[in-house]
């Protein structure tokens, strides 16, 4: 079974459409047997990821801070929990126990995951891509700055070198399904 860990907002401000996004890809991992690691939140994109795929057969792992269960802000849809220290150990362990990395749309703290994992990955702690799920273009600033890095020396690889870009939900299903495959 393949792994998955979720970078996602905990934000429940936000329109409909990201979390009928989160709730399809949800569903799609449960029904095809996979394993959520995400940040364990009872809010926003997490919870409605997290209860998608529970609902559709899945396992769920959630990493959580100790601050996130001293504001009472623990799930309890996951199967496991995992606590950490902090935020920094959080990154860590989603990011070691999953096989490939997903950004859905989100705030500061996602932006904080994608970047911890992909600096860690462009000085070799890991191999695992990030896919940016971009779809409805929520992410196109963000690649933009990152090639405007790679464009004005500022990154020794490119940095498209650490991640992958879906645009729709067709294209997220065939990356992670050759992730799956490899």
């Amino acid at each position: 079974m393949k792994k998955v860990g979720i970078f996602c907002s905990a934000s429940e401000n936000i329109d409909k459409m990201y979390f009928d996004q989160a709730t399809r890809i949800g569903r799609w991992l449960g029904e095809t047997g996979r394993t959520l690691i995400y940040g364990g939140a009872s809010l926003g994109l997490m919870e409605c990821v997290a209860l998608a795929v529970k609902k559709s057969g899945g396992y769920v792992i959630g990493i959580v801070p100790e601050k996130l269960e001293e504001n009472n802000r623990v799930s309890t849809l996951p199967d496991k929990i995992i606590r950490t220290h902090n935020l920094s150990d959080r990154k860590d362990i989603i990011v070691e126990n999953s096989d490939i990395l997903l950004a859905l749309p989100g705030g500061i703290g996602t932006l904080d995951e994608v970047f911890h994992t992909l600096a860690a990955a462009s000085i070799g702690y890991h191999s695992k891509r990030v896919i940016f799920y971009n779809e409805d273009g929520f992410y196109d600033a963000l690649l933009h700055a990152l090639d405007g890095m790679q464009a004005k020396g500022f990154a020794r690889k490119p940095p498209s070198t650490y991640y992958d870009v879906a645009h729709t939900f067709e294209e997220l299903k065939t990356m992670i399904e050759l992730c799956a495959a490899n």
